[in-house]
């Protein structure tokens, strides 16, 4: 498991039925490509978040494959309509095979 770690999202507490919300996920983590050497010559291992993965009340909303190019701490914005009352669950895999999870809930009136 990769040191430091630390996934935050920004979730609207509530929101009317059929509401479109913006939701925001950032997770702190070093990204290394595989393709840099460290001090000794030796090669940096690749350790990546290679997937994201965004559910409301269980139905897919977002799932993205990573690739070597992506940013240290990467971030997604992204729409989803919430029909109903519930909760989203958040999921970043990473080459190590930790898997790193946060959930938020919103209300709709």
């Amino acid at each position: 498991m990769a040191k430091g770690v630390k996934p935050r999202v920004k979730v609207p507490k509530s929101a009317s039925a059929g509401d479109t919300i913006t939701i925001k996920t950032l997770i702190s983590h070093k990204m290394e490509s595989g393709q840099r050497k460290d001090s000794d010559g030796n090669q940096i291992p690749r350790s990546i978040i290679n997937r994201f993965v965004a559910d409301f009340n269980g139905q897919n909303v977002i799932d993205v494959t990573l690739e070597p190019a992506i940013s240290t701490n990467p971030y997604f914005q992204f729409d989803a309509t919430v029909p109903e009352s519930g909760e989203f669950k958040f999921t970043w895999y990473d080459d190590d095979g930790s898997v790193y999870e946060t959930s938020k809930t919103i209300e709709v009136n």
